[in-house]
């Protein structure tokens, strides 16, 4: 988050994910705070049906999700705009390598348990819900808690809206 005194900067959320409850009304109260919405795959398609605009990661990174979804987020344009500190030598080292901040990161992982509790499920199926990048975003964000906020459980969106708007 922006500290008192601190400069403002264009507001950005990266938000991937797997759970989409609630994601339309907060992603349109994040709209409305001037928030810009980063997001990726199934949950950027989500947001573009319910009308939110959205800008893919493959557009922050200039690199296109690979290997079947499983490479999108982990990228220093991703992780350096929620890892930088608000402190001049990591904006300075920022603004040399075109890495715009991201405030707000919005994650829950896939449904692991979920997904080898059901009967049947399959080796293959199994091993696709082990989350890589979901954890990543998650511990760049706590890393940078001074700085960054992270969700990861639906059910907080409205305390995390009405924190924002108490701004």
């Amino acid at each position: 988050m922006i500290k008192e005194g601190e400069e403002k900067v264009a507001r950005r959320a990266l938000i991937s994910v797997s759970d989409k409850r609630g994601l339309d009304v907060f992603a349109r109260g994040l709209k409305e705070l001037g928030f810009e919405i980063i997001s990726t795959g199934g949950t950027a398609r989500s947001l573009e049906g319910w009308g939110v605009a959205v800008t893919p990661v493959s557009r922050v990174t200039g690199f296109p999700e690979i290997l079947e979804g499983r490479l999108k987020t982990l990228h220093p344009l991703i992780h350096g705009g929620i890892l930088a500190k608000r402190v001049p030598e990591h904006l300075e080292q920022l603004a040399v390598q075109g890495i715009e901040l991201i405030e707000l990161v919005v994650v829950n992982l896939y449904p692991f348990r979920e997904t080898v509790s059901r009967p049947g499920v399959t080796l293959e199926e199994a091993i696709e819900n082990i989350d890589i990048g979901g954890p990543s975003l998650v511990r760049a964000a706590a890393k940078n808690h001074a700085y960054v906020t992270v969700v990861v459980n639906p059910e907080r969106y409205p305390l995390v809206l009405e924190q924002l708007r108490s701004k």
